[in-house]
Parts: C-alpha cells; sequence; structure tokens
C-alpha cells in the first residue's frame, strides 16, 4: 500500500529535527572522550517511526579512523539514554525513537571510487596513446 504523502513529509521533518539537534548535542554537550570530533549527516527513521538509523561522519584527519569510528559510535551508544530524554524535552514528542548509531563511511567509500576511477582514465588514455604510436613507427620504419 502506498505511503501516504502527509505522513511522509511529517517523517521527514521528524527526522530532520532529530538530526539537528543530535549534532547540536554533539557539538557542544557530550563530553565522553571516547567520541571524537564528528557531525550527524543523515537520520534514517523506519516507516512505523519507532526506531531511526543516526549515520555519523569522523572528521578524516584521524590517524586511525577505523578505531576513531568505533570509539566513537560506543559513546554515543553509552549516552543514548541522555541524548533520548533531552530529544523528548527539546522536541516536545511523545515517542522518541529508538536510536541505533552508525558510522557513515559513504564520503571514503565515494573518495576510493573516484580514485579507482581516476586510474582507470589514466590507464586507458595511457593505452591509447600507446596504441596511436604503433602505427606511426610502422610507417617510419617502411
Amino acid at each position: 500500500m502506498p505511503e501516504h504523502r502527509g505522513r511522509q513529509h511529517h517523517q521527514d521533518r521528524v527526522a530532520e529535527a532529530l538530526r539537528e539537534e543530535i549534532d547540536i548535542m554533539i557539538e557542544g554537550e557530550l563530553s565522553d572522550p571516547r567520541i571524537d570530533l564528528c557531525h550527524v549527516s543523515e537520520v534514517a527513521l523506519n516507516p512505523g517511526g519507532k526506531s531511526a538509523r543516526v549515520y555519523v561522519i569522523i572528521d578524516g584527519t584521524v590517524k586511525d579512523i577505523e578505531k576513531a569510528e568505533e570509539q566513537t559510535v560506543a559513546g554515543l551508544e553509552a549516552a543514548k539514554g541522555y541524548i533520548h530524554r533531552e530529544l523528548r524535552v527539546r522536541l516536545g514528542i511523545r515517542c522518541v525513537p529508538e536510536l541505533n548509531f552508525l558510522a557513515d563511511r559513504s564520503e571514503r567509500f565515494q573518495a576510493r571510487i573516484d580514485e579507482l576511477m581516476s586510474r582507470g582514465r589514466k590507464s586507458a588514455t595511457a593505452g591509447k596513446a600507446a596504441t596511436d604510436a604503433k602505427p606511426e613507427r610502422k610507417a617510419a620504419l617502411r
């Protein structure tokens, strides 16, 4: 059964409000040393509105990004109760969805794909230049 446009609009507004408020809390209110410099990229609310996935992007200047992601997600999971309570007060909504924090790796994957694509383009142009040069060499040898 198709989702009604009004319901989808409401879920989008709730997800955006959750994203903004959680981002503000991460920036200024959470003092867990495990939480590195990060921001919320997206909140994906499930259709029923009972749970949400919160995607967090870690600052790329960290040396060991894998470990930083793991620790940040663990710190956010530990602060989940505080975040849940604050969202209820700030947003004034009766049912705050259950939050699941995940590291957003899409930017790193996109950078890796771009790197591989540029390598492919370079090798393709080098291969084409080499095949174009071969007929000229043959003509010069005749």
